[in-house]
């Protein structure tokens, strides 16, 4: 199941592009995260806390960066494990240029196993929205930070 959507960030690529490689401003952004440590280069161990309906758990992973282009775009490979099951996904992340920001485009496509999939899939759709949109309205506040 392909997943996407694209966000408004009242920032510059540049800044935005930093933000999304920024450890800390992740931890801060991304719903659930309960960590988030750097493992080598553009690789990061976390555990995050994740609901999709009646199915609640705490996954252990790994988010690696690839395929970066300086400001422009990067791709995101994120391999997560829990006792109620697996969450694997590879996602893209471009950044357009506008008038007074950037528009992200991002779009992605999970991989669910176990109880998670099978009580959860159905539900995917509907909760990565609203996950990206807490995301990237944390994220604009960020941008803001960074600009004042």
């Amino acid at each position: 199941m392909l997943l996407e959507g694209s966000h408004f960030i009242h920032s510059p690529p540049s800044r935005v592009f930093a933000l999304l490689n920024d450890p800390d401003v992740l931890s801060r952004c991304v719903p659930g995260v309960k960590s988030l440590v750097l493992d080598g280069t553009d690789s990061y161990k976390a555990q995050v806390e994740v609901a999709i309906g009646p199915v609640k758990g705490k996954f252990d992973g790994k988010i690696a960066i690839t395929e970066k282009v300086q400001d422009q775009s990067m791709t995101l490979k994120v391999e997560f494990k829990s006792p109620v099951g697996i969450a694997n996904a590879l996602g893209t992340l471009k950044l357009e240029p506008e008038n007074d920001g950037t528009t992200v485009h991002w779009a992605g496509e999970p991989q669910l196993m176990g109880m998670i999939a099978s009580v959860g899939a159905r539900l995917i759709g509907g909760v990565a929205k609203v996950q990206a949109d807490l995301f990237f309205s944390k994220l604009e506040l960020e941008a803001q930070k960074v600009e004042s």
